[in-house]
């Protein structure tokens, strides 16, 4: 699918991916937007210039190299500001239950406790997705690692909200955010909220099949 589009342009239930992500943001009312682009930049650039004006969306240029998601984090750092800031992965979908996952993870963040709040799915709520889950959470939602050969009952979802100051210290320039969320998780301030509604890994051709299916038909 990625031959002739890049991932965050691929349609799941008629839209784009990024712009799901974009109108969950905007429902939020979030009002500026940092969109990290590398593979086929030229067309996701081109492709948010015609989105309606809800809201303003900068570009953070990672075309001379791929940086993962902590890299490219610290690639927008000065973008970013100071503020905790909702970092939301292009190739997850989920539906919103009773309460919006976006304003849930307003809603529980505490910034004096608080470096990283993960939106965790239960992992038998974690459609189309593999594995063996990725965390515990605790009563008061504290996160720890899945340990070796064990199940852990939550998975990320890809959707999070971070404080800046956890944006120091790059081990490279390319590295994954879990680099964060062990620092985080190691001072005690990692935490978790259990998502409401539906979520689904988007991240293969099967898998968006089989989302579609579940969307239509329950």
């Amino acid at each position: 699918l990625t031959a002739t589009r890049p991932k965050p342009l691929i349609e799941v239930a008629g839209k784009a991916l990024i712009d799901h992500v974009l109108d969950h943001l905007a429902d939020a009312g979030v009002q500026r937007v940092i969109v990290n682009v590398h593979y086929m930049a030229d067309a996701v650039e081109a492709h948010l210039a015609a989105r309606k004006g809800d809201m303003e969306i900068i570009f953070s240029d990672e075309r001379a190299k791929l940086l993962e998601t902590g890299g490219g984090l610290m690639k927008a750092r000065e973008l970013i500001g100071d503020a905790p800031f909702f970092s939301v992965n292009s190739d997850t979908y989920w539906v919103d239950g009773p309460v919006p996952a976006l304003d849930l993870l307003a809603r529980r963040w505490d910034s004096a406790t608080m470096d990283a709040l993960i939106l965790m799915i239960p992992q038998a709520r974690a459609h189309c997705h593999s594995g063996r889950g990725d965390f515990y959470l605790d009563g008061n939602g504290l996160v720890a690692r899945r340990k070796p050969m064990r199940i852990a009952p939550f998975v990320c979802s890809g959707v999070q909200i971070l404080h800046p100051r956890v944006l120091v210290d790059p081990p490279s320039d390319a590295f994954s955010t879990n680099v964060f969320w062990d620092r985080a998780i190691a001072a005690g301030r990692c935490y978790g909220v259990v998502h409401q509604g539906m979520w689904f890994d988007v991240g293969t051709p099967p898998a968006i099949k089989a989302t579609e299916a579940l969307l239509a038909y329950g």
